[in-house]
């Protein structure tokens, strides 16, 4: 007679997805984070929520390089403006009309406050990955890992307003010094608008972002699609971030 497989009592407490066996293997949350962690399926890039992290970094990637080659143009139009000259009837000679901008003040203020709201927005990243706080959502045990790591986007959220209001006032500085927005009149405080407001554009698209992020976090029931949004949305922060510490090194040491 045949002899049948019956499983023991451990294989079949990890089958169960409540409490005291494991969770499904594809619903686990996604790594990439600072706790690290994973199940075996990990290592299978091509299923679970893994593979929906990637594609939507693959995604933003894609767009972010659009974005910095746009800021490469900018860069490279600035210094061919710059370097720029024309005939003068009186004397006939070849001479420039670029005259470099002091930099308002505000702006290393505004540089250092974007620096500390990357740094919060890592904090979220990391926290929201942390493994022991992961599964302790996954048991049911509460939200550890979103409930601290909210209170960062929120930060980096504030701290993001706040650069756009110290862009405003400088704005207004460069203005009431007399550098107006007129590209024959004051050329390097035209490209100091176009750049500097180009790039203000994209932080407040980063903004509303951090916003969603935050407004809809609670909503998500299951946690790697928690991970994915904060994942997300920071890769973008820290690609604002980086293209404003290039363009603000141009602006200041590249007249």
């Amino acid at each position: 007679m045949p002899s049948t497989f019956t499983p023991n009592a451990v294989e079949s407490e990890q089958k169960l997805p409540g409490i005291g066996g494991r969770p499904p293997v594809d619903e686990w949350p996604t790594g990439g984070g600072g706790g690290g962690g994973g199940d075996d399926d990990w290592s299978n890039a091509h299923k679970g929520p893994r593979e929906l992290l990637y594609r939507i970094r693959a995604f933003i990637f894609c767009a972010l390089a659009g974005d910095m080659m746009f800021f490469v143009a900018l860069v490279v139009l600035f210094y061919a403006r710059q370097a720029s000259t024309h005939m003068d009837p009186a004397t006939l000679r070849q001479v420039g009309d670029w005259h470099p901008v002091l930099m308002p003040p505000i702006l290393f203020l505004n540089t250092a406050i974007l620096l500390v709201s990357l740094l919060t927005m890592e904090l979220a990243r990391f926290h929201i990955f942390q493994e022991i706080d992961v599964m302790e959502e996954w048991l049911g045990l509460g939200k550890p890992a979103l409930n601290r790591s909210r209170p960062w986007v929120l930060a980096t959220l504030v701290l993001g307003v706040l650069f756009l209001i110290g862009q405003f006032i400088a704005w207004s500085q460069l203005t009431s010094d007399g550098y107006a927005f007129d590209s024959r009149a004051t050329p390097a405080s035209y490209f100091f608008y176009i750049i500097t407001g180009l790039h203000a554009a994209h932080l407040a698209l980063g903004v509303l972002a951090l916003l969603i992020c935050l407004c809809t976090l609670g909503l998500f029931r299951r946690v790697h699609y928690r991970q994915i949004a904060v994942d997300a949305t920071a890769w973008f922060w820290h690609a604002m971030g980086l293209a404003w510490f290039l363009l603000f090194a141009v602006l200041t040491f590249g007249q």
